[in-house]
């Protein structure tokens, strides 16, 4: 199995950080800025067109071969960061419901911080809006989230999950495979398979629309490369 992780594009909330420090105003479900949809189309076409072009790795690891199929997390900005690589691609979208972001959707209390939970879109937003995307039996009429906010000891256990998910669908095979999700969520899935208890002190930095390969073979988890932007030009680099 070859999997290539990829965040989502730039978000309304990363550009707010991004101008201001802060998350005042922030969206619980963000949407993509323009440049979002500038890097996803380029994540499409380095994909597509150039994957074998740009540091061609040669021998064992070469970059032969696109993804066969498209996951990804069901908020906003990876929805739609998905569709546009799908599209290019011309490979099924599939949503896998526990990839979603470290905490989930929520709002901040402004005066106590408190972090309340969201439900997110529901079936018939997704079928309106993202008819190309194949949804879960779970995700219903009330929304897809539908809980408090994560807390932390929640998300390392949800990243083995969906890994364990990953394995199920493709463990085994040769599939080349690409899931679309977040930057926190790339934390707490790297950590695991590394075996890492504890990473308070550790971040593996990811940029909007970067990549990161990981490869399932015989001999065990190979990480061919992370975080990796090379395909997007530099008025296109954000986190």
């Amino acid at each position: 199995m070859r999997l290539y992780l990829i965040r989502h594009g730039q978000s309304v909330n990363n550009l707010l950080w991004t101008e201001t420090q802060s998350d005042k105003g922030r969206s619980h479900d963000p949407e993509l800025t323009t440049v979002g949809y500038m890097q996803a189309e380029c994540v499409g076409k380095f994909l597509r067109h150039e994957l074998q072009t740009r540091l061609p790795l040669g021998g064992l690891y070469n970059d032969a071969g696109l993804p066969t199929v498209l996951y990804t997390s069901l908020m906003t900005r990876a929805v739609e960061t998905g569709r546009t690589i799908a599209r290019e691609l011309n490979v099924p979208l599939v949503a896998l419901g526990e990839a979603f972001e470290a905490g989930g959707l929520y709002l901040k209390d402004e005066l106590t911080g408190e972090r309340q939970g969201m439900p997110g879109p529901n079936r018939a937003h997704f079928e309106l809006h993202y008819p190309e995307l194949a949804l879960p039996d779970e995700v219903g009429d009330g929304g897809w989230y539908n809980r408090p906010a994560e807390a932390k000891e929640e998300r390392p256990e949800r990243a083995r999950r969906v890994w364990n998910e990953l394995l199920k669908r493709h463990g085994g095979t040769e599939d080349i495979i690409g899931l679309v999700t977040h930057g926190g969520f790339y934390n707490h899935l790297l950590a695991m398979l590394l075996h890492w208890e504890n990473r308070q002190d550790v971040w593996f930095t990811l940029n909007n629309c970067a990549v990161s390969r990981i490869d399932l073979t015989e001999h065990g988890i190979a990480f061919v490369y992370l975080n990796r932007f090379d395909f997007l030009p530099p008025e296109l680099v954000t986190l």
